[in-house]
């Protein structure tokens, strides 16, 4: 590692290098923000797979960053996710809005909670299984 001379941040590499190939070890990053939402849905989806299967059969889940409100809208907080009945064309669709979720979470481990309550309240609404049956780790509010 070098010297910040002039307080500019790091130069050159972080790490040194790696004995069997001599190329410079890189530091692993930390998931961005999009993909950290995604494994949080991914892995509340495969917890509700465990626990209440019935609860996803024909339902479609879907991640949307925000949104579309039409003028009708009065409520001064936007909703963090939606629930579409199947039609005779379409499947029953569960949406989840991301940046409201962020923005109504204070961490990541609150992100977790706040998506995982969502898409558990929404399948309910859409499939009329109740909360607790879905996660019995819940509790029905």
């Amino acid at each position: 590692m070098r010297r910040d001379r002039h307080e500019r941040g790091l130069r050159g590499p972080l790490a040194a290098p790696n004995p069997l190939t001599a190329q410079p070890v890189t530091p692993r990053q930390p998931p961005g923000r999009t993909a950290f939402f995604d494994d949080v849905v991914a892995s509340s989806l495969r917890l509700i797979r465990r626990n209440c299967p019935q609860a996803l059969a024909g339902v479609e889940i879907g991640v949307v960053d925000v949104p579309e409100i039409t003028a009708a809208w009065t409520d001064p907080e936007p909703p963090v996710a939606a629930a579409v009945e199947a039609t005779v064309t379409t499947g029953a669709k569960v949406v989840l809005y991301r940046r409201p979720l962020e923005h109504r979470s204070a961490s990541r481990a609150d992100l977790r909670v706040l998506v995982h309550r969502a898409l558990v309240e929404q399948l309910s609404a859409l499939t009329t299984i109740s909360v607790r049956e879905i996660d019995p780790e819940l509790d029905e509010d």
